[in-house]
């Protein structure tokens, strides 16, 4: 009998799934370094050392919530976008569909690598920004916003996917930076939106980075009230990238 139909197996199987995506990922230091590292070095710099100094670290802690939005993102897209086109690229998709390991294992083991990662990169940010930036803020709003992140990172890793499904190894690294930097950059996650041109604000309100942004903001308490159209576009994002992801998953198979 295949151990897989036992009763109780499946969940073992996903959970050894998803430590092997983080250990494969965690032992390359090409992606981890960037991963980790960028989004806090970029906030150390950007966030705190150059922000305007005030009680509770107001600067300080906006910024926070978007560096470590921007920061959540990168393994959603990357670990999704670029992983799945080489494992296409080298066979190890091939081989994973004639395995008998649960459907969708390693897309769900994906995903909580996304979660994960993400989830660390906001303790990171945190434990800088309380540290360093003077931040003050309760221990609520910090767990609200590493869920935030979390569950953040599902249109992102859809996104990824999709472009994983359709597009070769060589070209998908490149084209995941075409679609992380501009998304980090008009979607004010580098500066606050306010800050930038009438044009730009216009194109930030339509991308799923503002409003992760946003909801981030709102978790951590730099604004008050629920921003529910940013809620209603990130569940927005979320299905038009999983019909994306689910088109270009067919096609690849």
């Amino acid at each position: 009998m295949n151990t897989l139909s036992q009763a109780g197996s499946w969940p073992r199987a996903y959970a050894l799934e998803t430590w092997i995506e983080c250990l494969k990922l965690w032992r390359q230091p090409a992606f981890l370094f960037p991963t980790l590292c960028f989004p806090a070095l970029f906030y150390l710099l950007f966030g705190i050392l150059m922000a305007p100094r005030s009680a509770g670290g107001d600067a300080a802690r906006y910024l926070l919530a978007t560096y470590a939005s921007f920061g959540a993102i990168g393994p959603a897209l990357f670990g999704f976008g670029v992983g799945l086109a080489e494992e296409r690229s080298n066979g190890l998709f091939d081989l994973r569909r004639v395995s008998p390991a649960p459907p969708f294992a390693l897309l769900l083991a994906k995903a909580a690598m996304a979660m994960l990662f993400a989830a660390t990169i906001a303790l990171l940010l945190i434990v800088l920004a309380v540290v360093a930036g003077g931040v003050r803020a309760a221990p609520s709003n910090f767990l609200a916003l590493i869920a935030t992140l979390m569950f953040g990172t599902l249109p992102f890793a859809a996104q990824g996917m999709g472009i994983g499904c359709l597009v070769r190894a060589q070209a998908a690294s490149a084209l995941v930076q075409l679609i992380y930097l501009p998304l980090g950059f008009l979607g004010g996650l580098w500066m606050p939106v306010f800050m930038l041109p009438k044009l730009m604000q216009s194109i930030a309100a339509g991308l799923p980075s503002f409003h992760l942004g946003q909801l981030s903001l709102w978790a951590l308490g730099v604004q008050p009230g629920l921003p529910t159209r940013s809620v209603l576009a990130m569940l927005g994002f979320t299905a038009i990238f999983s019909l994306f992801a689910a088109w270009a998953w067919r096609r690849a198979n």
